[in-house]
């Protein structure tokens, strides 16, 4: 009798990365009893196309995708969606049974998502959006609250010219302020997010004046961290919406896991300790 093949798929990664998201496919796998494994794949930049090449024959389904290598895999896809143009990159890839590698982001989607269901109310045209970085991060952030409607987006970076290269970009929608000035901002803004990595294990704290928030905005820090950031934890004490990065993780891995696997996951509690429980181990 011939067995059916394991569905595999896999997170592509820069060597000596370790990766939440695969604790959260394990954890999808596993309640909803589904065939399949998910493997952590620590790849070198010049081994990216000879891994992608070879993985559909080993029985792979799928990818995700992490940050460092999100626009060099589109040299290595035969179809790119509209998403994945936009944002110069792809998370998340899908073998195809006709050969082909599409690429596509889901990125915008889980952040969107994510303030969606953990900010109750939440309107993004209420007001100007304030987007602290300007690396890959903010750029799916940028992008996602464009195409929402966002009417304004202001963004302070460490270094103003990657702020100035989105907005060339993106367009007059953006405006860009000094890092010195960066809590000039929060003026007004309703939409707060860091896309730095300020604040995380490893990295200076993120010390921009918050003076300016505003009471009942929604502040969101990107960083996938067990516990709140000092930015959510004085969100919190200006009477704001504080949303972490785990929920956007949750919400990107979504839309990948069904196409990998055939079905829709839910995001729940069980799926957020699954990646709390990785990111600590």
């Amino acid at each position: 009798m011939t067995q059916t093949p394991i569905p595999l798929a896999g997170v592509l990664q820069p060597p000596d990365t370790v990766s939440p998201v695969t604790g959260i496919f394990d954890h999808w796998l596993r309640v909803m009893d589904l065939p399949g494994r998910f493997v952590p794949m620590n790849v070198a930049v010049e081994d990216l196309g000879e891994v992608i090449a070879m993985l559909p024959k080993a029985g792979f389904t799928g990818l995700n995708v992490a940050r460092a290598f999100q626009h060099l895999v589109l040299d290595h896809c035969d179809i790119i969606t509209d998403r994945a143009a936009l944002m110069s990159g792809a998370n998340t890839i899908i073998f195809r049974r006709d050969g082909r590698i599409h690429a596509d982001n889901t990125d915008g989607y889980g952040f969107v998502e994510n303030l969606r269901q953990n900010a109750p109310g939440w309107n993004p045209k209420s007001g100007p959006a304030a987007i602290f970085g300007a690396g890959r991060a903010a750029r799916e952030v940028v992008a996602a609250m464009l195409e929402i409607g966002v009417e304004e987006i202001r963004i302070a970076n460490r270094t103003r010219p990657r702020a100035e290269a989105l907005r060339a970009e993106f367009g007059a929608r953006i405006s860009v302020v000094d890092w010195v000035k960066a809590g000039n901002i929060l003026d007004g803004a309703t939409t707060v997010v860091n896309a730095t990595p300020l604040g995380t294990p490893g990295y200076a704290e993120f010390r921009v004046p918050l003076d300016a928030l505003r009471p009942g905005s929604v502040v969101s820090d990107l960083a996938i961290s067990p516990g709140l950031t000092r930015l959510l934890r004085l969100a919190i004490d200006n009477h704001c919406y504080a949303v972490d990065g785990i929920g956007m993780a949750l919400y990107q891995a979504a839309p990948s896991f069904e196409r990998w696997y055939g079905q829709r996951p839910v995001v729940d509690q069980a799926a957020r300790a699954a990646v709390v429980s990785a990111y600590s181990e």
